[in-house]
């Protein structure tokens, strides 16, 4: 079954927080890492690829609905949700992921 995942990222110090959504976690997180130094993107810009937070959803309307909502919160009760999930705000990388940092991102097929 295809879950997809909404997500939030963080950078190094903790002063940014991103929210996405994809069907490969995995895949996507190291995509914002392979395009940290890219200012283009706010992710990139920000260096911004230090998982926080997810939560898996079975069909994607109510993972996009989520993303919205979380993306309408303000900062304290997104790190409230963080911390309710992650007490420490770790950065959950090496521990959800199979190899951190990536090697090399694959490309972009089927993901969201």
């Amino acid at each position: 079954m295809q879950a997809y995942h909404v997500y939030i990222l963080t950078n190094y110090t903790k002063t940014v927080l991103y929210t996405g959504v994809t069907n490969n976690l995995e895949q996507r997180i190291a995509e914002h890492y392979f395009n940290r130094n890219d200012e283009r993107s706010f992710t990139g810009k920000y260096k911004t690829y230090y998982l926080l937070f997810y939560e898996a959803h079975q069909y994607i309307l109510n993972a996009i609905a989520r993303e919205k909502e979380i993306k309408g919160w303000s900062r304290s009760k997104k790190i409230a949700m963080i911390k309710s999930f992650n007490p420490e705000m770790i950065f959950l990388n090496k521990e959800v992921f199979s190899k951190w940092p990536p090697d090399e991102v694959s490309h972009r097929k089927d993901l969201l």
